[in-house]
């Protein structure tokens, strides 16, 4: 009996003890992590002001705790009231949490600070992830300081467990500055604060194309385009069409050495007649996907011609025919005699373009969404397209460029200046809100449509559209001295 009273005695001594040292614990605790990462301000800023890409450089963690954890957002997608929402599977190790961008405040040249609410399992009330960004090097390095705040009041367990706040709070902040520095890695590293970039929704449109390649400087690129240009108003003379957009240069490779691009001029219409023959190109089979290159006999349509009597078929029908020329040939000596006369006018090529001739292709530019900005000047052009590449991945919007290829409309008239020149570039996206910020905020303006009489030679003082100035005599096209032969960066 003596020996129990003695444990209880010491039992109420510990316990005595114990809420005494708890009531001189702090009621505050605070913890903080900072890495410098080779990314400017903008982007890191970006990236922590709304929650699209929270997944990838947080996700992780809570991913290795828990497979079956799920995310999901509510509320704007950007700034204050931006909500990302978790789910833990039923080991219960994640749990459920939220969390909830308070506030946002950018400043390029000092301090730029987001502050998350956070509310999860976690002991303590009035939880804060506290995020700074700092220019170094010339805004080329920023470091990046994450905090965690959390208030314990009075209640003694909850100020006991800050003895390991360096546990999970200080787990999920190490992880995610080491991944955010990861995944920035893959993003390039451009300014885009003067882009004012919007989402917009483009319009299925019937073009036709020509694929060509120069060296990266801005005098054999033009020349290029120039030839690919009169291939296909030559095309459009002998098919009776007219143009009814701008000139539309679709990028496939940026190389060290060499640009690889397709020059394309919307027309009027969504029929031609080859070789007496109509096509309706809204029946033209969707461009093949990098899968189905790779595999192409998963997809007859992209590589394996048709047999003669499909082929007559769909001929007498209206609808190309995928023959030797648009893929695998059935015979080596079908393969003659598609070598000698070449590519057959009416057939489909290996991305399922009409074949019009030896070099011109009709398609439709399908509907999408896509991220834009304008720019005026040829030579700026492909930061440009850099920029909304860094853009998207700092925003949370996804893209393809090898699948859903970027593209650039010559805006502005071809007779007016390189350096004075309009471009309106084009990267199509997915999983994207319906505005950017700068659309939110006003800045970026609307994108309106194109006259078409402006290509179509209809209107001979027709308003520029982009400029708004009236066209008049044409004046030839003079390259600046100093950008000649200069590489296209």
């Amino acid at each position: 009996m003596t020996r129990v009273l003695e444990f209880v005695v010491a039992l109420i001594i510990v316990f005595i003890i114990a809420v005494i040292v708890g009531l001189f614990l702090p009621s505050h605790a605070h913890v903080e992590r900072s890495l410098d990462i080779s990314h400017n301000p903008q982007q890191i800023f970006d990236v922590l002001n709304n929650f699209r890409r929270f997944p990838d450089y947080v996700g992780g963690e809570l991913q290795a705790q828990d497979p079956q954890v799920k995310f999901s957002f509510s509320g704007p997608a950007y700034g204050p009231g931006a909500t990302i929402h978790w789910t833990g599977g039923n080991d219960g190790k994640v749990g459920n949490g939220t969390l909830v961008n308070k506030s946002g405040n950018i400043d390029l040249a000092g301090n730029s600070t987001v502050t998350w609410d956070l509310t999860n399992h976690w002991r303590g009330e009035n939880k804060v992830f506290t995020l700074q960004v700092a220019p170094s090097h010339g805004q080329r390095v920023s470091s990046v300081t994450w905090g965690y705040d959390v208030d314990y009041g009075w209640n003694l367990i909850d100020r006991y467990s800050q003895l390991w706040i360096h546990g999970a709070p200080d787990t999920m902040i190490q992880y995610g500055l080491d991944s955010l520095q990861t995944m920035l890695a893959g993003i390039p590293n451009v300014d885009y604060d003067k882009l004012n970039p919007g989402l917009y929704r483009t319009q299925a449109n019937p073009m036709l194309l020509v694929s060509t390649k120069a060296t990266r400087t801005l005098d054999d690129i033009d020349t290029a385009k120039t030839a690919a240009i009169k291939q296909i108003r030559d095309a459009m003379s002998k098919l009776g069409v007219k143009a009814a957009g701008p000139t539309t240069f679709i990028t496939t490779e940026w190389g060290d050495t060499t640009y690889t691009f397709d020059v394309a001029i919307p027309i009027d219409t969504t029929t031609i007649k080859v070789d007496g023959k109509d096509y309706d190109l809204t029946q033209l089979p969707p461009r093949p996907t990098t899968a189905q290159f790779a595999a192409p006999s998963s997809a007859a349509s992209a590589g394996k011609p048709a047999s003669s009597a499909t082929a007559a078929a769909a001929s007498s029908a209206g609808n190309p025919a995928a023959v030797a020329s648009a893929g695998e040939p059935a015979s080596a000596s079908s393969t003659g005699a598609a070598a000698a006369k070449g590519p057959a006018p009416g057939s489909l090529d290996k991305q399922n373009q009409l074949i019009v001739n030896d070099n011109v292709r009709a398609v439709m530019m399908p509907a999408r969404e896509v991220l834009e900005a304008t720019w005026t000047g040829e030579a700026g052009v492909p930061l440009v397209r850099l920029a909304l590449m860094a853009y998207a991945g700092t925003h949370g919007y996804q893209f393809n460029d090898t699948e859903y290829r970027i593209y650039d409309e010559l805006a502005s008239l071809p007779t007016v200046a390189d350096q004075d020149q309009i471009y309106r570039v084009f990267l199509p996206v997915t999983n994207a809100p319906a505005q950017t910020p700068e659309q939110i905020s006003g800045r970026a303006k609307p994108l309106t449509g194109l006259d078409p009489a402006l290509w179509s030679g209809q209107a001979p003082e027709a308003k520029n559209a982009e400029s708004g100035q009236k066209n008049k005599k044409p004046a030839a096209r003079k390259r600046p001295a100093h950008t000649r032969k200069r590489h296209h960066r």
